[in-house]
């Protein structure tokens, strides 16, 4: 499935790489950098706060966010030069170095330490334990999907075959599981934020353990660049990780309610209450690195997860595929 989708990634990708340039110096001194993300979401925290707190700025740079709706979109992007930088799970970098992309994007900060969902069940259960979820019905992601890769990687390391000892609904588009929860005859659900909260605030639904913590040390995010542009471009690579650094300083050194009011004018949408409270959990399951070295532990563990759910057809150099040169130098 991901072999397939990447593949027609990079044939669009060399479609339409011809149609865009590099980010141009402006009038103003600042160098436009087009960034592209794989959602917008405050699980990304960090990278907001470097937005609405004028970082990219103080570095030089005039950033436009572009939200993809997935990774395969914003690799698309990446790869054809519509984005200089893309910001997604690095194993959509793995499929594609793995598809024989000459050009391949290279990850060069890690700003997510954890992975960002939870497990939500239909009743309270202050002694919940992973065995629970043995005869159980599930409603999770899509076949391939990080969030599907880690709580297939959990239910292994707690003995739990995910084809026999439970059912795993997996035919509900992603984002759409909160609404169907309620109705369905589902026990659990696996959800990311804010529908894991809103299921909570609403009565109908209770978060009873983080995939997050049970998964361990997962570089769930990265940001990455083709290798010309990062090689063209050090100086803007340099000042786009600068401005990261300083919203990860942020974010280790201001309470979860100081994060709320920070990125609240990302997120119009949402209340303050429920904003500090989702911050608050992934402020206290150690969400965010202090700073964003892309460590090769991490990218090994990444591949181990891969290569469970059956998604790994080589196992790609770090070497190839991480570059920690500018996030060491923006945290010295």
């Amino acid at each position: 499935m991901k072999k397939r989708i990447f593949a027609f990634v990079l044939t669009t990708a060399l479609a339409v790489t011809s149609l865009f340039a590099c980010s141009p110096k402006e009038e103003s001194g600042l160098t436009k950098v087009v960034l592209n993300e794989v959602a917008h979401s405050i699980f990304y925290a960090p990278m907001y706060v470097a937005i609405e707190e004028g970082y990219f700025v103080e570095e030089g740079i005039d950033l436009e966010l572009v939200t993809g709706f997935g990774a395969d979109k914003t690799m698309t992007a990446v790869l054809s030069g519509e984005a200089d930088i893309g910001f997604m799970g690095a194993e959509a970098s793995i499929y594609t170095y793995n598809e024989g992309a000459n050009d391949y994007v290279v990850n060069f900060a890690q700003l997510t330490q954890r992975a960002g969902n939870f497990l939500v069940a239909r009743e309270e259960m202050p002694d919940f334990t992973w065995e629970d979820l043995k005869g159980s019905y599930v409603l999770g992601g899509r076949k391939g999907g990080m969030p599907q890769m880690v709580f297939e990687y959990i239910l292994k390391q707690n003995d739990i075959d995910p084809e026999t000892d439970l059912t795993i609904n997996q035919s509900i588009d992603f984002g759409s599981t909160a609404a169907a929860f309620p109705d369905s005859e589902a026990d659990f659900t696996v959800e990311f934020e804010p529908h894991a909260t809103s299921l909570e605030k609403a009565g109908k639904g209770y978060v009873v353990a983080s995939l997050g913590e049970d998964s361990g040390y997962v570089p769930y995010t990265a940001f990455s660049a083709k290798g010309s542009y990062i090689e063209e471009n050090p100086d803007i690579i340099q000042s786009f990780t600068n401005a990261l650094q300083k919203g990860m300083a942020y974010v280790q050194s201001h309470s979860p309610k100081d994060i709320a009011y920070a990125i609240a004018p990302q997120f119009k949408e949402t209340d303050m209450e429920t904003l500090e409270t989702i911050i608050t959990r992934y402020y206290e399951q150690d969400t965010w690195k202090e700073n964003l070295v892309f460590e090769e532990e991490s990218f090994d563990l990444l591949l181990d997860i891969l290569d469970s759910a059956g998604e790994l057809t080589d196992r790609p150099p770090y070497e190839d595929l991480v570059s920690t040169e500018f996030a060491t130098k923006a945290a010295e």
